[in-house]
């Protein structure tokens, strides 16, 4: 580690704890520990690096935190001074007004305003779009096995959520980055001196940046919109002027730039630390995810992101018979405090079932408890559960470098290479449902009660891969709730930066299409699954074509992908007229391979004539109502079995020859065994015991609840294996499929 500061000159010699350093590797690789060394010869010492004194007792360190008329904030950042050259674009004494570093009343009207940005409510809204954006990173780097986890996780996380929070576009990433990385190093010169050589360095980047938040705040007081920036930017007092002044609500928003990153991405690193010296945590938070609040909990107990607090004495006072003078900066250890003792019993062992987990002092208390204490609890712990669902072998590399900007105040480990097996990839896909917000930047008419969607990244990013034949779950808002319903990507696959669906008007339908029809509005937040894939396009030399309405939409990008293949193809496509018959312009550039058939002119497709003749090689493709699915069938009962591959809008109708039994299931990872009523699905009895088993459809269409059959024989009830998929019996969908009658045991690999 390289050391990048110099040792202040004054020493007082007084009460000095020797064996204290700092600066040390000792001190960053576990602070608790190397303060706890010293803390029964010298609860309070003179550290003469910092010119301070270093409260290390719970009982002293809340006396110092509980009174602000005797322990002031103002010298956190009153003595930050901005250069000369910089105090054009930042304001002299502006550093002064950091909410770290004030007292009341002025502190109780800044803190008042923040507080309307960090709410439980607002912070709980943000879980989704956390656990989203943690999908879409490990997305980008699972494939490599190993990473700096710090760097390509952690802080890559919480920026992109102090972003979402502060209602940031994704054009302004590089500017949070600039701002996160500068104020802790000016934040911490009030205590620290900054190297002269870093001064302007420093405070060139950091005033650049400021300038440009400014100029965004100004904007946002000009034309406010429901975004937290916004909400501070408009705020006036009871002669109606503004609280705060854009200087005043840019460095805020500096503030929450490396308050709501650094910490928690600190956080969830040292997490990653404590859980691979307890491994079996992660599998029971895995299982129960309530406990990964717990293991954020238990890791800022056992470490704070942040290990001291400072204040300054404003009188003469005596701490544990140590004298100290007013003037004096105090710095209270809370790494010490949350490993004390005298007040938690087994301290020092990593325990997530600690009977009151929020029991510790690492968001200090009193008046200046973290602001954002609810935003780190959320991103923490969601960043925590997604990590580890997707890539629960992750671990951190042997030996791994103990890499910090020493900062004694503010650490900031920049390092902690991990690796993870590769085979968690295809695991993590049968047990995590995964879900994004995308913006409805197109909604055009498609053809007669059909719409088609344009749905987009809010951020620009790429969206997630898929092959043809790929659908989506989408979350319709109907009657004050949501359904979700199931729709077809008919884009083409190449296209990263768009998704497009098509949806039918069904007046007779559940309500979910007509509040697609009549609800949703360009710019509105969608909430969508990632792309599933239950009527896989295989290669073939030939194909044939079979669709009916709406069922055209799977078949366009397998038509594009037959094309761009060489494969020898056709379209029949049906419908009730051609005005009803979606996307034909686009079909217009193939000619005579599309056979159009609206039903008001020619009637039905002649399946029969079609399908005479057996040409080897051939597969068959085929989306539509279950009639013309059922006639299909029947014109192709003379060809190879598994030539003709079909997706249903509803189940298809199961023929039983008896009643159901009841039967028994062990589910082997889970090591449990349950027996499934007659009337209840084995989807229903695995969420009951609380045993990992993703689901959407619940009717046997969508293919989310498939799971691997080790032993037994099913009873296929879907309508999504092939009958060659049946009869192989590797895996079945247990929303609707049973144990045969002739078998009493089914053993399924959840």
């Amino acid at each position: 580690m390289t050391d990048l500061l110099t040792a202040p000159t004054d020493y007082r010699g007084l009460h000095t704890a020797h064996a204290f350093d700092a600066m040390s590797d000792d001190y960053y690789r576990d602070p608790a520990r190397h303060v706890a060394a010293v803390r029964d010869e010298h609860p309070v010492f003179w550290y003469p690096w910092l010119n301070a004194w270093i409260v290390t007792k719970r009982e002293d360190i809340l006396k110092v935190l509980g009174d602000w008329t005797e322990f002031s904030s103002s010298g956190n950042t009153a003595t930050i001074e901005v250069p000369e050259s910089y105090q054009k674009i930042v304001p002299p004494g502006l550093m002064a007004q950091l909410i770290v570093g004030m007292d009341p009343e002025d502190h109780t009207v800044h803190r008042n305003i923040a507080l309307r940005g960090f709410t439980k409510a607002r912070m709980e809204s943000l879980r989704p779009q956390i656990e989203e954006r943690a999908h879409r990173i490990i997305d980008k780097i699972e494939h490599q096995g190993s990473a700096n986890i710090m760097a390509e996780y952690c802080i890559e996380l919480t920026t992109q959520t102090i972003l979402a929070h502060l209602g940031l576009g994704y054009e302004y990433d590089e500017l949070m980055r600039r701002l996160r990385r500068d104020m802790g190093r000016v934040l911490s010169s009030a205590q620290e001196e900054m190297p002269q050589e870093m001064v302007d360095e420093v405070w060139d980047r950091f005033s650049s940046a400021f300038a440009e938040m400014s100029q965004v705040v100004a904007a946002r007081r000009a034309n406010p919109g429901t975004d937290f920036i916004s909400e501070m930017a408009v705020q006036r007092d009871a002669d109606g002027q503004y609280v705060l002044s854009v200087a005043q609500v840019a460095i805020k928003v500096c503030e929450f730039a490396m308050a709501g990153t650094d910490s928690t991405a600190q956080a969830m690193t040292n997490a990653i630390l404590f859980l691979s010296a307890k491994p079996q945590y992660i599998d029971e938070a895995i299982e129960d995810p309530t406990l990964w609040a717990n293991v954020f909990e238990e890791t800022i107990r056992r470490r704070p992101s942040s290990p001291f607090a400072s204040r300054k004495a404003m009188h003469d006072l005596e701490l544990s018979g140590v004298q100290i003078k007013k003037g004096d900066m105090v710095w209270v250890s809370l790494a010490s405090a949350n490993t004390d003792p005298a007040h938690h019993a087994d301290a020092w062992d990593f325990d997530i079932h600690r009977e009151n987990p929020r029991d510790h002092l690492a968001f200090t208390q009193g008046r200046h408890t973290c602001l954002g204490q609810e935003l780190a609890r959320v991103q923490g712990a969601t960043g925590l559960k997604v990590l580890f669902e997707r890539l629960p072998s992750l671990r951190p590399a042997p030996d791994f470098p103990l890499e910090f900007i020493k900062m004694a105040l503010l650490p900031v480990r920049t390092n902690l290479p991990v690796t993870w097996d590769v085979d968690d990839i295809e695991k993590s896909k049968k047990n995590v449902k995964r879900e994004m917000n995308l913006t409805l930047v197109g909604k055009d008419a498609a053809a007669d009660g059909v719409v088609a969607l344009q749905l987009a990244h809010p951020d620009g990013d790429s969206l997630p891969e898929w092959q043809p034949g790929a659908h989506v779950d989408l979350a319709v808002p109907v009657d004050g709730g949501v359904v979700i319903r199931q729709y077809s990507l008919s884009s083409s696959p190449a296209d990263r930066g768009r998704w497009r669906l098509g949806v039918l008007r069904e007046t007779n339908g559940r309500g979910g299409s007509e509040a697609v029809h009549d609800r949703l509005q360009e710019g509105d937040s969608v909430r969508v699954g990632w792309p599933r894939n239950n009527f896989r396009f295989t290669p073939s030399p030939r194909y044939v074509f079979v669709a009916g309405g709406i069922g055209i939409t799977p078949i366009l990008p397998m038509i594009e992908h037959a094309e761009a293949s060489g494969a020898e193809w056709e379209l029949h496509y049906g419908g009730r007229s051609r005005s009803s018959m979606a996307f034909m312009e686009e079909l217009a550039r193939y000619g005579d391979r599309v056979h159009l058939v609206p039903g008001d002119e020619m009637g039905h497709p002649d399946l029969e004539g079609i399908f005479s003749e057996v040409v080897a090689g051939t597969l068959v493709y085929a989306c539509g109502p279950e009639p013309l699915l059922k006639a299909l069938e029947a014109a192709l009962e003379h060809w190879p079995e598994d030539t003709l591959h079909t997706e249903r809008f509803a189940p298809k109708k199961i023929e039983r020859s008896g009643d159901d039994e009841e039967f028994e299931v062990e589910f082997a990872t889970s090591g449990r065994t349950v027996r499934v009523p007659v009337g209840v699905s084995i989807l229903e009895v695995a969420e009951k015991e609380g045993i990992t088993a993703i689901s959407s459809c619940r009717e046997g269409t969508c293919g989310t609840c498939e799971m691997r059959i080790l032993a037994g024989q099913a009873d296929h009830r879907d309508s999504i294996l092939t009958s060659s998929e049946q009869q192989a019996n590797e895996s079945m969908m247990i929303c609707v499929s049973r144990a045969a009658g002739s078998c009493p045991r089914l053993v399924l690999d959840a």
